[in-house]
């Protein structure tokens, strides 16, 4: 069962490394992702479960130890999910998880088993919800980490240029992030997530897969969106 979640954005640029003289601009969420993560350990779960967007390559399971580069950003960094040597198969952390293995070394994750999961931006709901079910019932308690971003759509200096929809797409996705509210993140429109280019989508929707029959509650860490994308922290227990 379901027992606590973070939930997080996944920008590289959440590294310092990666952001460099930019790194000052995303501190604010940093804090608020170490905060996310104490909600997390100090509801002691069993089994830890990383979900983030990925491409194909970097779909599918990812075992404990699986390592993650920053390389493709320029910067000579490698993180690891949790100790171990990942699979043997020598597959690496898509960018999101790699972003949550780099979270996890911060705050000094050492409170439970870690697996990771990819999840793909084209995933249909029902999929999703489905997936989250799973993973609720892998462990009596699970915790999840939730990596995923609002729309990319927030300014004319955004990946995705200025969209209006964005700001009320973020505002409602925001609040059912902070209030724990599954219906509404079940409710969230895939075509409309697609087009307004939120990676979050799929991974929240699985989160609210797993919450289904809990009495979780929300609270909103932080909510900013800085260089056109919507990023939220949020921890639910």
């Amino acid at each position: 069962m379901l027992v606590a979640a973070a939930l997080c954005p996944c920008p590289p640029l959440l590294v310092p490394e990666v952001a460099a003289g930019a790194a000052p601009e995303l501190d604010a969420a940093r804090t608020a992702c170490a905060d996310a993560l104490g909600v997390l350990a100090a509801a002691r779960p069993d089994l830890l479960v990383v979900v983030g967007p990925a491409e194909r390559s970097g779909r599918g399971p990812h075992p404990q130890g699986t390592p993650g580069s920053f390389r493709g950003f320029g910067v000579d960094l490698d993180v690891r999910l949790g100790p171990g040597e990942g699979a043997a198969d020598g597959r690496a952390l898509p960018p999101s998880l790699a972003v949550a293995a780099w979270l996890l070394e911060r705050v000094g994750w050492a409170d439970a088993p870690i697996e990771g999961l990819g999840v793909g931006e084209p995933l249909a709901p029902e999929r999703c919800v489905e997936a989250g079910r799973g993973i609720g019932a892998r462990a009596a308690r699970v915790g999840l980490l939730v990596m995923g971003d609002g729309s990319a759509c927030r300014t004319l200096k955004a990946p995705g240029y200025l969209d209006e929809r964005a700001a009320p797409f973020d505002a409602e996705a925001a609040r059912a992030l902070g209030s724990a509210d599954v219906p509404a993140l079940k409710a969230l429109d895939p075509g409309l997530a697609h087009e307004l280019k939120a990676s979050g989508r799929a991974p929240w929707q699985v989160l609210a897969g797993a919450a289904e029959n809990t009495a979780l509650t929300g609270t909103l860490l932080y909510e900013d969106a800085p260089y056109g994308v919507g990023y939220v922290v949020a921890a639910w227990s």
